[in-house]
Formats: structure tokens, C-alpha cells, sequence
């Protein structure tokens, strides 16, 4: 059976907090059916809470009654309910009952006093108080959690993890770890207290007490060290992510402007794989409209024209309308603000070179022409540029009237109509410039008002 991160926002596949996934079995028929959970119990020692309370959860959620028998492990909702829509509940159990509200980490102990309920976070330390309006509160206030359903597993593992990470440092596991913190050891925690003393004032000897601890203690190698740091640092990695989408879309603009910047300075930009990264951290910010506003500014100079092919592949896999506009936009401001020298004047070649490598789309071109837009630069540049760019639209208005009119016309065939032929279809020779001679005579009418965009 396939366990579940106990944060099913977090898909990092390496979360250490894992639960079983909840298994669901309607029973009876009529209005005597209902659901049994089979697993909750497995499920509540993951998340370290009685399995009476996710129950209760259920009841309080969805209207129905609960059968609790935690001598039987047996426990039940009234009614037939899916497993999906059981879990997805859960995930709001664990949410408001579990998870701390400053690090999103599982490992929290209930703290039940007269009419308030705290929740404590071994991790950070963070204590918060348990909303107290859902109807759950109430039950757990009369049945509050036992002392040992309280200290998890998991709980153990990370104060053990981070010891081990520590050398010539200690740490009790089981009871000991949380007497050892409140300072109300017994005499074995005096002992070991003064054990460490003595360590630290004969750094070359070993006492036999020292031996003893080294048969139960983590392997404090640094390979052994270097793997649990590992471990510890992807719950790290989630923190960070989680607080980066809790920022506002400029703080998130300017992390990834670093990120890029970074990677520029690295030389880790052209490639499938590094430009897959750049992706994949612009749509990790949500940011992935706006990015190619970041790539032009970062990424393209005075020589931007021939820059344009060697981050094609790049900017193509920001391929929809938004992200194309974004990237008008950061050539507005390289042409107006920052190189208008050695741009202005070939603003045409560039708009050409963007369009024939399929970066910036036909439609999208023609909307940008229709208006000078004060956004990314001042009104009197936007005009010039626009003024700049007017014979590259001119050529793609007409390059598109040729192709249109090339659809409609058939090719080598004309209808006669004539006094001195009989009527019907004849075949007529092509003049180079693609018109139909008429009557054999090739027409050669001059095409002066033809625009070619390479003699811009």
C-alpha cells in the first residue's frame, strides 16, 4: 500500500512525513450502511494523534454520526462515503490540528487546558492556539490526548537526525529527550550531565561509560552526516518554497531575476536541460507570464540582433499570448531606455528576426502596432519606436495580402472569354512575379511599390 506525504501540498517524493493511505469499506444497505476506515488507526499513529479525533473529524464535517471503539480498532462514519472525499477531509484534519502554523512541519503535540487547546511545535518551537470554533475542539477538550499518543515517532526521529548531525553532542531518545529539555531529568540525566562535564575538561581520555554510549549512538561518520543533512535539508527546501508563494508577484519577479542572474554568471542558460530549469523556476514563483521581461533585460544587449538565435529555443518555451507581450516589452526597453544607439535604428531587423524564428506571433505583432503604449517606455519613445517598426508591418501586412491572394488564384488554368476562341479552359503560362500572361503575352507591370525588409 502506498503511503502519502502527511502535507499533500509538499510532492517532493522525498518528504519524510509519510501516512498510509486511507482505505475506506462501506457496510450495510438501507439506512443501516456505513463506512468503516479500516487503516485509522496506522493513519493516526503517523500523524500522532488519538485515531478517535480524524474520526470525529469526519462526523463533525460531514453531518454524520461516529462510532468510536478503540478497544476493537474499529472506527466508523455513518453512511456511505468514498475514500477520495475521506482523504480530502483529512487533509483539513491535519491542516488545523497538525501541521504548525510557522513551519508546516507534523511534528506538534496537542497542549489541552480548561477551555483552550495549544498546539507546540518540537521542530521551530512555534506554540500557536487551536481554532476554537470547529465543533472538534469541544470533543477533544473532554478527551484530551494521552501522554504517549502525544510524543510522535516521527518527533523522535528528527531531534535524533539533528543530534547525529552534531558531533560530540547527545541526545536521549524516548522520555528522556523532554525531561532533559524542561530540566527535571532524574538522576541518570544528573549522571550523564556530569559525564559531558568531565569530557570536556579530559579531551584525550575515554571512560568506560563513553564506550557504552558508542554502542547505541548514530553513526557520526561524515558520509553518515552528510546523508541525514540531506534528508533534513528537503523539508528546508519546502519551508523556502512555501514562503516564497506567501510573497508578493514583484518579491517573486526579483527572486527569479536572481535566479537568472545567477545562472548567466554560471554560463548555465543555453541547453535543453538548464533552460528546462529556468522554466520550471518561473512557473515554481508563478511568474512565468512576466519572465520573458527578466530573459530580454538579463540576456539581450547591443548586440541583441544576433542574440535573438542564440536563445531562440529558449524563449519559444514561453509560447502564449501574455509571455509574448512581456517580451515586447523588455525590447521596448532595451530599444527606448537602454541601448536606444545601437538599437533604434534596427528595430525593423530585430521585429523580423523574432517573427521568421517563431518566437513572436503574426497576430501578436499587428495587436502590438495598433497602439503606442506608455507601460515599459514614455509615450515619445514608444511612438518612434513604432515609427521605426512601421516598414516591417508594412511588409508583413502585405506579405500577407500575397498569400491570400495566391490561395484564391488556381494555378496555370484561366476561363476564356473571347470572340475570336471557343469558350472554354485554357492553359496559360506564368510570367516570373506569378500574373498570368493573357493571350500568351506576359504581363509587365512594374512592381515599384514592392517592399523588400532586407534593404531597411
Amino acid at each position: 500500500m502506498a503511503n502519502l506525504n502527511i502535507n499533500r501540498s509538499v510532492t517532493d517524493v522525498f518528504y519524510r512525513y509519510k501516512m498510509p493511505r486511507l482505505i475506506a469499506k462501506v457496510e450495510g444497505k438501507g439506512n443501516g450502511i456505513k463506512t468503516v476506515i479500516v487503516n485509522m488507526s496506522e493513519i493516526a499513529k503517523a500523524l500522532s494523534r488519538p485515531p478517535t479525533y480524524p474520526t470525529k473529524y469526519f462526523g463533525c464535517e460531514l453531518g454524520a454520526q461516529t462510532q468510536l471503539d478503540a478497544k476493537n480498532d474499529r472506527f466508523i462514519v455513518n453512511g456511505s462515503h468514498e475514500s477520495n472525499r475521506l482523504q480530502d477531509l483529512l487533509d483539513g484534519f491535519i491542516r488545523k490540528f497538525v501541521l504548525c502554523p510557522e513551519c508546516e512541519n507534523p511534528e506538534t503535540n496537542l497542549i489541552v487546558k480548561k477551555s483552550s487547546i495549544s498546539q507546540r511545535c518540537i521542530a521551530c518551537g512555534h506554540v500557536a492556539n487551536i481554532d476554537m470554533r470547529h465543533k472538534l475542539t469541544t470533543f477533544i477538550l473532554k478527551n484530551p490526548p494521552e501522554p504517549e499518543t502525544t510524543q510522535g515517532t516521527e518527533a523522535s526521529s528528527a531531534v535524533a537526525a539533528v543530534a547525529a548531525a552534531t558531533p560530540g553532542k547527545r541526545v536521549k531518545r524516548g522520555k528522556g529527550s523532554k525531561e532533559q529539555e524542561n530540566g527535571n531529568g532524574d538522576g541518570n540525566t544528573d549522571r550523564q550531565t556530569s559525564n559531558e562535564s568531565n569530557h570536556s575538561s579530559k579531551r584525550g581520555s575515554k571512560s568506560k561509560d563513553e564506550d557504552d554510549d558508542d554502542d547505541w549512538g548514530e553513526d557520526t561518520s561524515e558520509a553518515a552526516v552528510q546523508a541525514r543533512m540531506e534528508q533534513l535539508s528537503g523539508a528546508a527546501k519546502t519551508m523556502t518554497i512555501s514562503e516564497d508563494l506567501e510573497k508578493t508577484e514583484q518579491e517573486r519577479i526579483d527572486i527569479f531575476y536572481s535566479f537568472v542572474k545567477q545562472k548567466k554568471m554560471a554560463d548555465c542558460i543555453v541547453g535543453t536541460e538548464k533552460e528546462k530549469e529556468l522554466v520550471g523556476e518561473a512557473e515554481r514563483l508563478e511568474v512565468k507570464d512576466k519572465a520573458p521581461l527578466v530573459l530580454a533585460e538579463l540576456l539581450y544587449d547591443a548586440n541583441m540582433l544576433q542574440q535573438i538565435k542564440t536563445y531562440r529555443s529558449l524563449f519559444v518555451r514561453f509560447e502564449n499570448e501574455k509571455a509574448q507581450r512581456y517580451l515586447l516589452g523588455g525590447f521596448e526597453l532595451l530599444v527606448g531606455n537602454v541601448h536606444p544607439d545601437a538599437l533604434m535604428p534596427k528595430v525593423a531587423h530585430i521585429l523580423k528576426e523574432f517573427y521568421e524564428l517563431d518566437i513572436l506571433e503574426e497576430e501578436i505583432l499587428l495587436d502590438w502596432d495598433k497602439k503606442a503604449s506608455k507601460k515599459f517606455v514614455s509615450k515619445e519613445v514608444s511612438k518612434e519606436i513604432h515609427t521605426k517598426a512601421a516598414p516591417f508591418i508594412k511588409w508583413l501586412n502585405e506579405a500577407d495580402e500575397e498569400s491570400s491572394g495566391e490561395e484564391e488564384e488556381e494555378d496555370g488554368v484561366e476561363v476564356v472569354y473571347s470572340n475570336s476562341e471557343a469558350p472554354g479552359v485554357k492553359a496559360v503560362a506564368k510570367t516570373p512575379n506569378n500574373k498570368p500572361a493573357v493571350n500568351g503575352v506576359a504581363n509587365k507591370e512594374e512592381e515599384a511599390d514592392d517592399l523588400n525588409i532586407d534593404d531597411i
